[in-house]
């Protein structure tokens, strides 16, 4: 099975499908993450906070496949922005990860109450990026003013933004935004994995009545609708299973298409609410880690 790819703003390419590893135990990840390839996904996504870039890497490097063949995404955390700081950070999930480039380094939050900091982080990954250490560089969890102010006072347009997008938080603004830019915008919590409530109801994408009735006409499940949804609209999608059966079905997305009418009936269930915290809300002093040497 062959994953789409997205040509990203600087002509490199990245599988629209990637696997993601979030609040994946490091003692789980390695497992997940070698059947995720070999499955057939070719685009790994972690992140320093996670925890888990060390089995990643482990994974990959097990896998037998030639290191051209996988795409591998890291974020850098909160609390190793700076220029110095966030060029040891590379340092750090390149030594995890095990290898000498990464394909994608992003940072990880906007941290809006210390813009400088974000500012100076930014442009270290500039700099690794011009010195050929990584492939790509991008931002994540950036609403519009964040990338016009990121976008004021460095070089390099972001090649992708990393935010909260599914049916019932499309972050419209966040899209256009992206794609004016040229950015590629790649969706955590593709499928709405974060529990919602609706019209005073505990609910989830997972069982809504119109996504359901879409994946029935399609003989699909509601996770590979969405997964649809976000490939035929441009975006990346980095869904998250440790469930070897739902890493298979998230991955077999390819042989059906949905009609614009289904499209824009998923479009109009967008309820505005947003499940991951608000990116303004992120300070050092409540978020703020610990990153531990490779």
């Amino acid at each position: 099975m062959t994953v789409p790819t997205i040509t990203l703003n600087n002509g490199v390419l990245m599988p629209a499908l990637g696997y993601g590893v979030f609040q994946t135990p490091p003692d789980e990840t390695r497992t997940a993450v070698t059947t995720a390839l070999e499955t057939g996904y070719r685009h790994i996504d972690t992140a320093a906070a996670y925890g888990n870039e060390r089995e990643v890497g482990e994974a990959v490097a097990a896998s037998g496949l030639a290191r051209d063949d996988v795409f591998v995404e890291t974020k850098v955390w909160i609390s190793d922005y700076g220029y110095d700081e966030t060029l040891h950070a590379f340092d750090k999930s390149a030594g995890k990860l095990g290898l000498e480039q990464l394909d994608l380094l992003i940072l990880h939050q906007a941290l809006p109450g210390e813009f400088d900091l974000t500012i100076a982080a930014y442009r270290a990954l500039e700099r690794l990026l011009a010195d050929g250490r990584v492939r790509a560089i991008g931002v994540s969890n950036f609403m519009p003013e964040h990338l016009g102010r990121l976008l004021e006072a460095t070089s390099v347009v972001p090649a992708v933004n990393q935010v909260e997008v599914h049916p019932y938080f499309r972050q419209p603004e966040v899209l256009a935004a992206d794609a004016e830019h040229g950015i590629v915008t790649q969706a955590w919590s593709p499928i709405g994995g974060i529990t919602f409530y609706r019209d005073g109801s505990h609910g989830s994408t997972l069982q809504d009545p119109t996504i359901g009735g879409i994946a029935a006409a399609h003989d699909r499940t509601p996770a590979q609708v969405m997964l649809r949804w976000h490939l035929q609209q441009g975006r990346s999608a980095i869904p998250k299973s440790v469930t070897p059966a739902r890493i298979a079905e998230n991955l077999d997305v390819l042989g059906f298409e949905l009609g614009p009418d289904e499209l824009a009936a998923i479009d109009a269930l967008d309820t505005g609410v947003r499940g991951g915290p608000e990116p303004e809300a992120i300070t050092r002093e409540a978020f703020g880690r610990e990153i531990p040497e490779a």
